[in-house]
């Protein structure tokens, strides 16, 4: 059930449509990229993707493992963006999120060293 719970995620993800993504979580979620501020509430989440979207031109996830602890999932990625200039940098990335009884995400972490995507 985890592997496919975490291809879902990553499929929307992926799609590179913030929208599809923001889907999946609860109104009041919370999502952290890295060392950057939290986001609160699905309109903070979905303006930040929207942002950073605009910073490259596609991503694609491979999963490397996953785990789940009670309500939580951990997914180790492979994450190979597509730069503006079009050449693609592949980091490894772990994912951290929290699923509420509902079924929806409410806390979202990433944790990824973004500098080789925007390495000159």
């Amino acid at each position: 059930m985890t592997d496919e719970v975490v291809r879902h995620v990553f499929e929307r993800v992926d799609s590179f449509d913030p929208e599809r993504f923001t889907q999946l979580l609860a109104e009041d979620a919370t999502l952290v990229f890295g060392n950057a501020e939290p986001l609160a509430g699905r309109e903070a989440i979905l303006a930040g993707l929207r942002a950073f979207f605009s910073t490259i031109d596609g991503l694609r996830h491979r999963v490397v493992r996953n785990w789940q602890a009670g309500a939580d999932i951990i997914a180790e990625t492979e994450v190979t963006y597509r730069r503006l200039d079009g050449k693609d940098v592949s980091v490894v990335a772990v994912s951290i999120w929290r699923t509420g009884g509902d079924g929806l995400i409410s806390d979202y972490r990433i944790f990824v060293d973004l500098a080789p995507v925007y390495a000159a």
